[in-house]
């Protein structure tokens, strides 16, 4: 049982993902996660209103490894191993209380891992149950799971308030992602409400899919034996100058962008592991918008290697080949986004930053003098010949044969402007004073200039958002 402490790679959000799935599995509408440190010692609770279990199912269920993996399930079952609830518990708690209502009457039993003299599991009254657990269980059915004397959730008491609010909070927006099928409803999942601390989970969807800019490309349905099949969904998120930076974060999470794209495998609905590519490209700064729904049956648990947190799996051989094919068609779509024509407007020739113009039968290009970022620029007349020098050393300097060349072997690799968004965020709060200084303060000709000058007119949603950040979108600034 010490041993099982180890099982997986749990974290606060993976143990209550393990616990949910059982509350779904009892089919519960309504699941309730209270997580509270008090004074160091925290608690936690997750409570459903499933079926509940009798005094015999539960005696089943605290078993350890309570059943073979190997057995047939129905299509909507989370569970494999047997072990989720007590391997989840156990990697934060010492104590390990459940107590259900199936109807008939409130049953408990607690394990206690520092309490295991002759395997003895504590089995409650009904009356030590009913001052336990909450008090919606004692009105209908239901489970109740509480974790007790959490030291490694407390990691020995030692978490201070600031990190146990900024790990719950953490855990919350990972519990949304993996869940978030079944919090809105959507591809066929049961809806239920999931609340965390009293507040309901938000719904989260990775692809974006109610966005105008998220390209929704076709399914692709892979056969597998005995009649099932694998659906393969891939998804172009929008570029970031068409998302609010609050959907863009939430779209990046922790690790950002370029970590999180690649496949998001979900096996009846429920999301066991995303932001990988299996090894069969490298993550890069370019593919950063693709991301790939595949869903498979839980009878193919054994092919894909699932661990018992949920926490890994790997696509069996037959699959690999199939899923590259995939990939390879999807690179350069992906990259779209990144080498959009940008927005034509009627004064293009005095916005364009580059100039086409005919020379002796060559096409040329030279930067636009008449840009008005570049005129604001000149206006100083001791900078004014040093700047005209820069710009014709660009023009002079750029690299022709180079992107000839890559034209020729990479044309999908290039692409024009910045795919950072941080980054760009960055260049619009630099360049605004700029341009404020050369619409002469006139808010309204400030406006109109950003919208017909690059980079900012194709990307405006950002573009004001940083702008009203800043508080320059009033009449006046």
């Amino acid at each position: 049982m010490m041993s099982a402490r180890s099982f997986g790679n749990y974290n606060l959000a993976a143990a209550l993902a393990d616990l949910i799935d059982n509350s779904i599995n009892a089919g519960a509408g309504t699941i309730s996660l209270r997580c509270v440190r008090g004074d160091g010692d925290p608690e936690v609770k997750i409570s459903d209103d499933g079926h509940g279990m009798s005094a015999e199912t539960l005696r089943d269920a605290m078993r350890p490894a309570t059943r073979d993996p190997r057995e047939e399930r129905a299509p909507d079952d989370l569970g494999r191993f047997g072990w989720g609830m007590k391997t989840a518990s156990f990697s934060q708690c010492l104590v390990l209380t459940v107590i259900s209502s199936d109807g008939k009457g409130l049953t408990g039993a607690r394990w206690d891992l520092e309490n295991l003299d002759g395997w003895r599991m504590e089995v409650l009254s009904e009356d030590t149950c009913r001052e336990l657990c909450s008090p919606s269980l004692t009105q209908g059915t239901g489970t109740e799971v509480i974790w007790s004397r959490c030291d490694r959730l407390s990691e020995d008491g030692t978490v201070s308030q600031d990190e146990f609010n900024r790990m719950v909070a953490g855990a919350r927006e990972q519990l949304a992602l993996v869940f978030h099928r079944f919090i809105d409803g959507s591809d066929g999942a049961r809806r239920i409400n999931i609340s965390f601390n009293g507040t309901p989970l938000d719904r989260f969807d990775p692809f974006m899919r109610s966005h105008s800019a998220t390209q929704s490309l076709d399914e692709e349905i892979l056969p597998i034996r005995e009649g099932g099949v694998i659906r393969v969904r891939p998804y172009i998120l929008p570029h970031f100058g068409k998302v609010a930076a609050a959907d863009h974060n939430r779209l990046q999470g922790s690790q950002g962008m370029i970590r999180n794209q690649g496949f998001y495998v979900y096996r009846a609905n429920r999301l066991i592991i995303h932001g990988t590519w299996f090894r069969l490209i490298r993550h890069g700064e370019l593919s950063q918008l693709v991301r790939i729904s595949v869903d498979i049956p839980n009878s193919l648990d054994r092919e894909w290697k699932i661990t018992v947190d949920k926490s890994d799996a790997q696509p069996p051989q037959f699959l690999r080949e199939r899923l590259r094919a995939v990939v390879q068609k999807l690179v350069s779509v992906g990259i779209r986004p990144y080498r959009r024509t940008p927005r034509r407007t009627g004064r293009q020739s005095d916005m364009a930053v580059w100039h086409r113009s005919m020379s002796g039968g060559s096409i040329v290009y030279r930067i636009n003098r008449d840009h008005p970022f570049i005129k604001g620029l000149s206006r100083n007349p001791g900078d004014g010949r040093s700047l005209a020098s820069v710009l014709g050393m660009i023009e002079q300097s750029v690299p022709i044969a180079q992107i000839q060349q890559e034209q020729q072997n990479r044309e999908d690799r290039i692409v024009a402007g910045e795919t950072n968004a941080s980054s760009f965020r960055e260049y619009v709060r630099d360049s605004a004073p700029a341009l404020l200084a050369l619409a002469g303060g006139d808010i309204r000709e400030f406006r109109r200039i950003l919208g017909e000058t690059e980079p900012f007119a194709s990307n405006m949603t950002v573009t004001e958002e940083v702008l009203g950040e800043m508080g320059w979108l009033g009449d006046g600034v």
